[in-house]
């Protein structure tokens, strides 16, 4: 019966592989695993997932990257009148 499982859990992936790699993606990174401890217990720790830590982790280098490039900081704010002086001929 077991076998029969595995062959029918096999061939639904096969079917919907690429409706899954469409829909989501995979982070395969590695760290060092004193630092992924850490991390995995502070997550625990404050009830935080994985996804969470990437999403914010995302936002605020893209806060830090706005300091820098005001085009893209316009962009964040939904800011898109520009002075005369900031138009690009």
């Amino acid at each position: 019966m077991e076998s029969k499982r595995y062959v029918k859990d096999k061939r639904y992936e096969d079917k919907h592989k690429e409706e899954r790699k469409a829909k989501s993606m995979f982070f395969g990174t590695s760290m060092p695993r004193s630092k992924a401890e850490e991390i995995n217990e502070f997550l625990t720790q404050y009830g935080f997932t994985k996804v969470q830590l990437i999403e914010a982790g995302y936002k605020a280098l893209m806060d830090e990257a706005a300091e820098n490039d005001l085009g893209l900081a316009k962009i964040m704010d939904g800011y898109d009148d520009f002075f005369e002086s900031e138009n690009k001929k």
